[in-house]
């Protein structure tokens, strides 16, 4: 199969495309990845995860292939995308464009979990910043787009289906899933489904214990055409069984969320368009210290912690114009109340309400302008959001230590009440000279204290997904980060030949992050101290605001050599540092490249890939971080396309079976495992894997 320079991928997927967003429907301003099926749109650039990526039950790892992104590998259901230095919360990450609140304290379910691979359409991530219409945030914005039966062209219905099934054996893995349903040119309806199951993972030296995992996933979509505009209703529930996260002190017994959304769009080709929405979500979490994974010595140490987070978002947008000259008005509001209980599964009388009743709430509302100036496009923002979060008093049973419950008191008799404001502004400019399209956004962004951030009372190991073994605790006083980005590149094609180069800075005021409780750490001259040493940190972190830049380069680029081969590529390289004292960032990706060699025919392909990190040596020492060494791995993949429609993958990843550990892995938690205690945490060994795919629309 032919493919143009532009529509290029990086084997196994990895995209390296310059796509389009629907509103501004520029290449400039969005990458997309095509998990499935073709876009009809030939200005988007689409790449296939087909192989490993695809594959790989976490789809952040799949979006961590993007320029300037990696992966955080917390285990197989609970991976978080870094990109360009910024991680968790600061990354704008939604599933249908629905934003919601995780339900575990320690990000076990980060947002791209409900993004399972059998049912992920497409994968919408922001170059750069995101947008102000999207809400506010630090780092570009990513946006995972299940699959759905879209309307038909005839009046009478039509079936469609997208199905797939996949194994893999470095993990004795499985799942199946996909969506199949009817439609015609004014409804639509399909159901989807997802059921994923695997083992323990292997790797050169023996098996990483506690890294099995299992999810089920279902629901409906439906959609009604009419000449005012679309509605369209969707319905999931998504029920994640006993799954290990050896980097975290617990195990997920269950995630048990359902998903609700409901949104109007008015018809595309009008001048004045509406579009709204309204979503709801709810998560109820459980995990344990013993059921999966070898329990505590002492049977007092036993934990089953029990969370619940409850969401609903609204937002509403007036267009008036095209897509590419436009002006656009809207507000958003989303509501969240989170909880989390510390129980002993044996002893009633032993609880701590760790996140006691807190309730998140934020309204904004922005206007943002879409056209040009003298043949130079542009897209200028501003937004203002107005915050509240509140924390209901904190409670223990009368089993709990006497220290810990005289931290309660003293959390009870503070401001347990923050309110404060934002600003957004965002500014891209960019001209399409032909072959040639320079760009340069500036932008200032902002994003407010989680609730572990802020409401951590109890030293507990809860830190929101950093899964390193430290044990925290809040800060109510915390400000809300703003960051100062300025970054510039150009996009470039000529011939058989592209590249999409890009340098960029962000001056981070107020950034969090965790730093010594006080100025004598190791001494226990303090209650936070001392109850901390009792579960056995004498060290303990505070959130705290200190002051950051960020700064970097990440290119994507390929060769089309001749009409069967071509070449392809992505490297990324970002420092962290911190300006208030002389130290760099924690957990900050190490330099990457990916090269990848494909030859296509009509109804296969074939290639191989090298992927690997330099050395990470600038680590953080006021967070204990240590250094890491490089790596390169080699995989291979194959494609057969059987017929239309139906088409076959197979490959090997790993395949010289390289024993190696990713800078950002998470450190080993797990008892009478092949990885040591505290030992980071190795990446998978050689494998092979097959995946089967299916399709009518």
């Amino acid at each position: 199969m032919r493919m143009t320079p532009g529509a290029c991928a990086l084997l196994f997927g990895a995209p390296l495309m310059a796509a389009m967003p629907a509103h501004a429907q520029d290449a400039s301003l969005l990458d997309e990845i095509v998990v499935t099926g073709t876009r009809p749109d030939s200005a988007i650039d689409a790449a296939r995860p087909e192989g490993v990526a695809a594959v790989a039950p976490d789809s952040a790892g799949l979006v961590a292939r993007l320029p300037g992104a990696a992966l955080i590998d917390n285990g197989g259901l609970s991976g978080q995308v870094q990109y360009r230095g910024l991680f968790g919360d600061r990354v704008l990450t939604r599933v249908n464009g629905q934003r919601f609140h995780g339900g575990g304290p320690n990000a076990m379910d980060p947002p791209l979990h409900y993004a399972p691979m059998p049912l992920v359409g497409t994968v919408e991530v922001d170059r750069g910043i995101s947008p102000v219409r999207n809400g506010p945030a630090l780092a570009g914005g990513v946006n995972a787009k299940l699959k759905e039966v879209g309307f038909g062209e005839g009046t009478t219905f039509a079936p469609a289906w997208d199905l797939m099934s996949s194994a893999r054996s470095v993990d004795d893995s499985h799942s199946v899933g996909g969506v199949v349903g009817m439609a015609s040119d004014r409804f639509r309806v399909n159901l989807l489904g997802a059921y994923e199951s695997g083992g323990d993972m292997r790797f050169p030296g023996g098996v990483i214990r506690d890294s099995g995992f299992r999810r089920d996933t279902y629901g409906l979509s439906a959609g009604w055409r009419s000449a005012t505009g679309d509605l369209g209703l969707d319905l999931r529930r998504q029920e994640t069984g006993p799954t290990g996260t050896a980097p975290f002190a617990m195990d997920i017994q269950y995630f048990d969320t359902d998903f609700a959304r409901l949104s109007f769009a008015s018809p595309v080709e009008s001048t004045v368009r509406l579009e709204a929405s309204l979503g709801h979500t709810r998560v109820e979490h459980g995990m344990d210290n013993f059921s999966l994974r070898p329990g505590p010595a002492m049977a007092a140490m036993r934990r089953l912690s029990l969370a619940d987070a409850e969401t609903t978002v609204g937002e509403a947008r007036l267009i008036l114009g095209t897509p590419a000259r436009s002006l656009s008005v809207g507000a958003d509001f989303d509501r969240g109340d989170k909880s989390v209980t510390i129980t002993h599964p044996d002893n009633p009388a032993f609880f701590v309400t760790s996140l006691p009743g807190i309730e998140l709430s934020r309204v904004g509302g922005y206007l943002e302008w879409r056209g040009a100036v003298r043949g130079v496009e542009a897209e200028l923002g501003v937004r203002a959001d107005a915050h509240r979060a509140s924390a209901d008093e904190a409670r223990t049973g009368s089993a709990v230590p006497a220290g810990a419950a005289l931290l309660a008191v003293a959390f009870n008799a503070g401001d347990r009440d923050w309110s404060g404001e934002t600003v957004d502004l965002a500014a891209r400019f960019w001209r399409d000279l032909g072959d040639f399209t320079p760009r340069l956004t500036l932008a200032r962004k902002t994003r407010a204290p989680n609730a572990v951030e802020r409401f951590s009372w109890m030293p507990t190991e809860a830190s929101g997904g950093l899964a390193d073994g430290n044990v925290y605790v809040g800060d109510r006083g915390l400000r809300p980060e703003t960051a100062w980005i300025v970054e510039g590149g150009f996009d470039w094609q000529r011939g058989s030949a592209w590249a999409r180069p890009t340098v960029y800075y962000r001056r981070v005021d107020g950034y969090i992050q965790g730093v010594p409780f006080d100025d004598t750490p190791g001494v226990a001259d303090t209650r936070v101290e001392m109850v901390a040493a009792m579960s056995g940190d004498p060290t303990p972190l505070r959130f705290a605001n200190v002051d950051a830049d960020l700064y970097g380069f990440d290119m994507d680029f390929g060769l089309q050599v001749t009409d069967r081969l071509r070449l392809d590529g992505v490297t990324s390289l970002v420092r962290g540092q911190r300006r208030d004292v002389s130290d760099d960032l924690y957990r900050i990706a190490p330099p990457t490249l990916r090269l990848a060699a494909t030859w296509d025919e009509t109804d296969w392909s074939l290639g191989a890939e090298v992927a690997g990190t330099l050395r990470q040596n600038h680590v953080s020492t006021t967070n204990d971080e240590v250094a890491s060494g490089g790596y390169a791995v080699v995989n291979l993949r194959g494609t057969w396309r059987l017929r239309p429609g139906v088409q076959l993958e197979a490959g090997v990843e790993n395949l010289f079976d390289r024993d190696y550990r990713a800078h950002l892995a998470g450190r080993n938690r797990v008892a009478e495992s092949d990885v040591a205690l505290g030992e980071r945490l190795p990446g998978a060994g050689r494998g092979v894997f097959l995946t089967v795919k299916a399709a009518m629309r």
